[in-house]
């Protein structure tokens, strides 16, 4: 790699690249080759972030291209392709962060956002001294892939989403609306410490949705279905994903227009497998996050080894699944993944830490340090959240409950972090009686309180399942992707609200 590159167009050179090279092999050659940032650049704006002091200092690097294909009404109605590049520069002393960032890789913007990110800073323990050595790691891959789904043809990607709507139109005359999008991207990432060290990594993530409606007479229901994660063609052809996707949104739909209204009040409460592992990581994963806890504003503050949960549960935060949506071979601070116990059978453990957290409350960060993109500075994230398998077998849950609901898929939810009060929606669920599921129902909402409800787990299920890879965590206005996921779980009271 050579300093000299530096001063050219980073835009030009990019568009032109990805014109001849696709895939890995495309933004390894952009950031290694035409992009590369050689140490004695990396000196510079680290001496520059540093030279009003500061605790600690990183640079973050991305260059990361998306693509897009949406069908709707019968037609594609867009087909995008987007650039992301530039590189993000943070100091930290204390509790305090200076953050800036360049959308342009030449050294005088990169100085300017280094020295921007230092006013921060006013002393510090950590200086560049002639000696300073840096040390490229190269940590586990969980999400190795050889052709990544950026690699197929745009016309190849029409005719997936084109087969898609194709079987949702056919599976019943009452569909009247089909919408299919399919979206991937590929980022590398380049992260640089004043520890010294210096990791890259190539990102994949791939992502497909349809959304039905359905209509009969006045009654309008929609289904929806989705797949995704780290994975690259291998996983595209090991079924075929074009017809299950598009038979399930249309199926849900349909079932949807013959569900009868959700009863309300207190009842016993069935989580189906995987998607419902959302409501653990909106009233569970958010309250865990350590930024929330080192301001006294979460539910679980101060409550490091208390019971907070039934015996039953034991609640994983992990970036090491592989290819999982939420999986990361290091976090956006550097930091290597890790498989984090939260809570063991009901006690509290651990917080999910960045670097900030984890100096405050002296132990090491948990590689939750998470962004959106460069221009982002990182916080406390959940990567992949779950809550570990059971004994029970699913169907002994479902035959234990006279009266309640069964709930299988949602559109998401709320929380109020320093109560742990929560609000979600399901959109697939099913009234138990006398044992058995019946008819399906709709329009209701769940709401309670995250430590009361993990407190009345009686039954945790021997099904674990993580989610389709299709879920998108939003804080503090950025946006990241996770996982979720746990086996069949019963809640021996929960309040079901109607809409």
């Amino acid at each position: 790699m050579k300093t000299a590159k530096l001063s050219l167009d980073t835009h030009n050179i990019a568009h032109h690249l990805t014109q001849t090279l696709t895939g890995v092999e495309a933004v390894k050659q952009l950031f290694e080759g035409q992009m590369g940032i050689d140490e004695t650049v990396i000196r510079q704006l680290l001496s520059a972030a540093l030279h009003r002091g500061g605790d600690f200092a990183d640079i973050h690097f991305e260059y990361s291209t998306r693509n897009s294909v949406v069908m709707e009404d019968g037609i594609i109605k867009n087909s995008a392709v987007a650039v992301v590049s530039g590189v993000g520069i943070r100091v930290v002393q204390g509790d305090q962060t200076g953050y800036a960032y360049s959308e342009d890789f030449d050294l005088k913007p990169m100085l300017h956002a280094a020295r921007t990110a230092s006013a921060i800073a006013s002393s510090g323990e950590v200086s560049l001294s002639e000696s300073f050595r840096f040390n490229e790691l190269v940590p586990p891959d969980y999400y190795p892939v050889l052709e990544t789904v950026t690699d197929l043809e745009l016309v190849q990607k029409i005719d997936m989403v084109k087969r898609t709507e194709a079987v949702s139109r056919a599976y019943d005359e009452r569909i009247i609306r089909v919408t299919v999008s399919m979206m991937d991207a590929l980022n590398l990432t380049q992260v640089v410490t004043s520890e010294g060290s210096i990791l890259r990594d190539t990102r994949p993530m791939f992502r497909m949705n349809v959304h039905c409606i359905a209509q009969e007479d006045n009654n309008i229901q929609n289904g929806s279905s989705g797949i995704g994660g780290r994975v690259g063609l291998d996983f595209l052809k090991q079924k075929d994903h074009a017809v299950n996707l598009g038979k399930q949104a249309a199926s849900e739909a349909i079932l949807l227009l013959g569900a009868k209204q959700a009863p309300s009040g207190l009842m016993p409460v069935i989580l189906g497998p995987a998607q419902s592992g959302i409501l653990l990581h909106e009233a569970v994963g958010h309250p865990l996050e350590a930024d929330f806890n080192r301001k006294g504003t979460s539910a679980y503050s101060g409550r490091i080894g208390e019971k907070v949960a039934s015996d039953l549960c034991s609640i994983y935060d992990s970036g090491t699944i592989p290819h999982e949506r939420g999986a990361l071979n290091f976090d956006d601070e550097g930091v290597p993944s890790a498989e984090n116990i939260l809570i063991e059978n009901g006690v509290l453990r651990n917080y999910m830490h960045d670097r900030i957290s984890a100096k405050h409350y002296r132990t090491n960060p948990t590689g939750n340090g998470r962004r959106e993109s460069y221009a982002h500075y990182p916080l406390p994230r959940m990567t992949s959240t779950y809550l570990a398998n059971g004994e029970s077998d699913p169907e002994d849950i479902v035959r234990s409950i006279k009266k309640g609901i069964y709930c299988q898929e949602f559109s998401g939810g709320q929380v109020d972090i320093s109560n742990g009060d929560f609000v979600f929606v399901p959109t697939v669920a099913w009234m138990v009686e006398d044992g058995k599921k019946t008819v399906p129902i709709k329009n209701f909402t769940l709401i309670g309180n995250g430590p009361d409800v993990m407190s009345k787990v009686s039954m945790v299920g021997n099904d674990f399942a993580m989610s389709e890879g299709i879920w998108t965590c939003g804080k503090d206005g950025q946006s990241v992707p996770v996982g979720v996921g746990l086996p069949t779980v019963l809640v021996s009271e929960m309040t079901v609200g109607g809409m």
